[in-house]
């Protein structure tokens, strides 16, 4: 009976314990306007984004970066690389900008063209490069247009132009027409033919646009977040103290360059001035001093 109740009694607590919840991760889905992530400093860095590609949206990836200023071209050019190898297919650079703006100020920007089964895939490790060059994502921007519907839209209006192009020109086959009547049917046809003409244009680029991704990376040269992490305090005083220090001697050799030269011509004036300078005979001072006497 002990032994029954001893195995019964854990069996019971099992029974009234609460079952586990199982939950499934949210996948994040992009509207036909875009979404838009922005990142706290004081975070990691995040693995990606997570956006569901819907049929007949046209995605644009745009991320920044905050590195290092020794490690922005070596990401710089590790994206580069990386792109290079997936072939000219799949992806594409389209821009490319390296600015020196002063003593460890860097700005630089890399743009691309990808295959849209990989732009997710691509930002994602090029994410993981700038995290291992010490350089955090400080801003992510993913924007769609429906290109699908604005495609469907254009062969509705095309379709339709077709057809007044269609009745136009019976009507322009027909032998017994004015003159004006001709004159006027003709300069109709020639605007539904331009109509029909940017009616393709517009098509082709909206095709273009769902062929093709376009990603831009943003690189700026600063602190990556240690400095602006509230849990680490003591690495955020020594950051602010180094810069303190290196604003101190900046200032100083600043001082020294701007008035060194002008103080040193000063000093030396002055010293050959006292060197050179016309003395006063003592000869008539002991003179006075014997009359006196």
């Amino acid at each position: 009976m002990r032994g029954l109740l001893l195995v019964s009694i854990p069996l019971a607590l099992s029974a009234c314990s609460p079952a586990p919840e199982h939950r499934e991760a949210p996948v994040a889905q992009a509207d036909s306007t875009g979404a838009r992530a922005n990142y706290d400093l004081a975070e990691s860095p995040p693995p990606g984004i997570a956006v569901t590609a819907a049929p007949g949206v046209a995605f644009t990836y745009r991320y920044a970066f905050r590195l290092p200023s020794t490690s922005i071209s070596a990401s710089q050019e590790a994206h580069a690389t990386a792109c290079e190898k997936l072939g000219i297919a799949r992806c594409r650079i389209t821009g490319m900008r390296y600015r020196l703006l002063g003593e460890n100020n860097i700005e630089a920007m890399l743009s691309f063209k990808l295959d849209p089964a990989i732009a997710r895939e691509f930002g994602k490790n090029a994410i993981a490069q700038v995290t291992t060059a010490k350089g955090a994502l400080v801003d992510a921007e993913i924007t769609g247009t429906d290109a699908g519907a604005e495609i469907g839209r254009l062969t509705t209006q095309r379709s339709r132009a077709a057809d007044e192009l269609r009745r136009i020109d019976t009507e322009l086959a027909k032998p017994k027409l004015s003159a004006s009547e001709r004159a006027e049917l003709q300069r109709q046809r020639a605007e539904i033919v331009q109509t029909i003409s940017a009616t393709d244009d517009s098509r082709a680029e909206q095709r273009e646009s769902l062929a093709t991704t376009p990603m831009t990376f943003q690189y700026e040269s600063g602190k990556a977040i240690r400095g602006f992490d509230a849990s680490a305090p003591l690495s955020s005083a020594l950051d602010t103290g180094i810069g303190s220090v290196q604003i101190t001697i900046a200032v100083v050799l600043g001082l020294i360059a701007i008035f060194g030269p002008p103080g040193v011509i000063i000093v030396l004036g002055w010293l050959a001035w006292r060197r050179f300078r016309p003395r006063r005979d003592p000869v008539p001072a002991k003179a006075e001093a014997i009359t006196g006497t």
